[in-house]
C-alpha cells in the first residue's frame, strides 16, 4: 500500500485558547476559519490540524481513553527540531523527549489534554533491523546535541516541508488492532515486540500508525476533547475504493462520502481514506 498521513481533525473546547497554543507555541499558521473551526498548517500551506470547537467539553482523562494517544508532526530536518526545542526552552515549556533510534522526538499536551509529538527522522540508512522487524526504542534524548543542530537560528514556525508523520492510538487489544489496520486496511507491520504496542506503516516507513494498550479505556466520549478523525492519503480514487471494499469485506463499518471512504475501527476511531 502506498499512503501517507494527512490532517487530523480535533474536537476542542475553546477555539481562541487552542489557536493561541497552536499558533504561538507550536508555530502552525492559520490557513482558514469557519464558524467554530479553524485550519492550521506549515509555512508552505500544507494543512496539518483542523480544530472544531464544542463548548463545555471535558479534557482528556489523565490515563487516556481509546482513541488518540498523540498525533505526530514531522519536521523536515534535525536543525528544525533543535530550533523548536530551543523555542520551548525560551518559553519555559516542559516537554517529554525520547530517542527512538529511527527518530528524535519531543512530546507536548495541548490545553485540552490532547497529545502531540514533534519529531525529526534519522536517515533511513541508519535504521536497524532484527530479522524483518525494525528496531525502535525510547532512550534518553541528547537534548544538547539536538539544540546545537539548530545553529542558534531562531524558531520561526513550522517550516516548509513539515508533514503529519504519524498517528498513535490507544486501542483495547493489539490482535484486534492488527486485524483492522494490517489485515483489513492494508498497513505493513514494522515493530511488534515493543511492550504493549504495535507499529504499522506503508512504503517502508518506520510507522504511519502506532497502536498501544497503555490506557484502560473506555473509548473517547462525545462530550470530551478527542480526535474526530484522521486522514489517510492514497494515490488514486481506485485505491480508496479498494481499501473500502477490503475493510467492508472484513466486517467493519465503512461509509462512502463523495470520493472518500470513512472507516471506523473497533474502538470508534475514524480514519477517512482520501485520494491525494
Amino acid at each position: 500500500m502506498h499512503a501517507h498521513v494527512g490532517p487530523v481533525h480535533l474536537q476542542i473546547a475553546d477555539l481562541g485558547r487552542s489557536l493561541e497554543y497552536y499558533e504561538d507555541l507550536l508555530g502552525l499558521q492559520l490557513t482558514s476559519t469557519d464558524t467554530g473551526s479553524a485550519t492550521l498548517g506549515a509555512a508552505d500551506g500544507r494543512e496539518l490540524v483542523v480544530l472544531h470547537e464544542q463548548r463545555g467539553l471535558r479534557s482528556v482523562p489523565r490515563r487516556g481513553v481509546f482513541g488518540l494517544y498523540h498525533f505526530a508532526i514531522l519536521l523536515p530536518d534535525r536543525a528544525s527540531l533543535g530550533r523548536f526545542a530551543a523555542h520551548l526552552a525560551r518559553l519555559s515549556v516542559a516537554a517529554g523527549m525520547a530517542d527512538h533510534l529511527v527518530s528524535e522526538a519531543l512530546y507536548l499536551t495541548d490545553p485540552d489534554g490532547l497529545g502531540i509529538e514533534v519529531y525529526a527522522d534519522r536517515p533511513r540508512s541508519t535504521w536497524k533491523y532484527r530479522g524483518q522487524e525494525l528496531q525502535m526504542t525510547s532512550d534518553p534524548l541528547d537534548l544538547a546535541s539536538v539544540v546545537a543542530a539548530g545553529g542558534h537560528v531562531p524558531w520561526s514556525g513550522m517550516p516548509a516541508g513539515t508533514t503529519m508523520g504519524h498517528i498513535h492510538l490507544h486501542v483495547g487489544n493489539l490482535m484486534e488492532a492488527e486485524a483492522f489496520y494490517h489485515a483489513a486496511l492494508g498497513f505493513d507491520k514494522t515493530v511488534w515486540s515493543y511492550p504493549g504496542a504495535l507499529f504499522l506503516s506503508a512504503n517502508g516507513y518506520h510507522h504511519h500508525l502506532g497502536t498501544n494498550t497503555w490506557s484502560a479505556g473506555p473509548s473517547a466520549r462525545d462530550d470530551e476533547a478527542r480526535l474526530l478523525e484522521w486522514r489517510l492519503l492514497v494515490p488514486t480514487a481506485d485505491d480508496v475504493r479498494s481499501i473500502a471494499h477490503r475493510v467492508h469485506a472484513a466486517g467493519y463499518a465503512v461509509s462512502l462520502e463523495d470520493a472518500d471512504a470513512r472507516l471506523t475501527d473497533p474502538w470508534g476511531t475514524v480514519v477517512r481514506v482520501v485520494s491525494a
